[in-house]
């Protein structure tokens, strides 16, 4: 199994750093762990730890006030999370929660401010996703507002399949992810029964096919007017 720097290289933010940071950052960092379900932080839990995830899927998500959940993200590895406390250190406002068992490296909040006044592309880098994350959560709340659920599902669609797709053996784009419909449903802020309505919807509008609870997406132009 590859060393725990090894792993600390693919990682994406860290990726033009020299040895001699990597050997800093090793040093300041613990490993965990986690099973499938298992919950990293909760809303209002100190903001004190900055994550990388080594291996495994976490996803991002939020409560609304009606009490439904809302993922903003999933991460894959080579992703970090919880960099928003490097400009919040108030408590935190989401939740983390492993859906894939996962290995995660964890450094401490003041630790990895540190690095970064050392290392200022590195720090550069983080400024940046931090904004695409910021921004991410805005285009999510965005769409809850003013988007029915059929638009809010074409345009996640199309985004995975950018994101996450390969060329599907008969043809369109295959989403390489595993979702469940609850996965789906939150990530459009609906219910599994409504999301896999529209989803065989699309299916029979001939929009996108499943394939071994995959789904490959056969025509994005429609999709793109139904996200409209």
């Amino acid at each position: 199994m590859p060393d725990r720097l090894w792993y600390l290289k693919q990682i994406n933010i860290f990726s033009q750093m020299d040895e001699a940071m990597f050997r800093q950052l090793n040093d300041m960092m613990v490993e965990k762990t986690l099973q499938k379900k298992a919950i990293v932080y909760m809303p209002d839990d100190p903001s004190e730890y900055v994550y990388c995830l080594k291996r495994g899927r976490v996803k991002i998500s939020k409560i609304s006030e009606e009490g439904k959940e809302i993922t903003i993200t999933i991460l894959e590895p080579g992703e970090i999370f919880g960099e928003l406390s490097l400009i919040d250190s108030g408590p935190r406002e989401t939740i983390a929660e492993v859906i894939d068992d996962a290995y995660l490296c964890i450094v401490r909040r003041t630790d990895f401010e540190r690095l970064m006044a050392q290392a200022p592309d590195m720090a550069l880098r983080v400024t940046k996703l931090i904004g695409l994350r910021l921004r991410a959560i805005e285009n999510k709340m965005e769409d809850l507002v003013f988007r029915d659920v059929p638009a809010r599902l074409a345009r996640l669609l199309l985004r995975l399949a950018h994101d996450h797709g390969k060329p599907a053996p008969s043809g369109g784009t295959l989403i390489d992810l595993k979702l469940s419909q609850h996965e789906f449903a939150c990530l459009i802020g609906s219910t599994r029964e409504t999301t896999s309505l529209f989803l065989n919807e699309f299916k029979r509008d001939g929009l996108i096919d499943l394939v071994h609870r995959r789904i490959v997406v056969l025509d994005p132009h429609s999709l793109e007017a139904r996200g409209v």
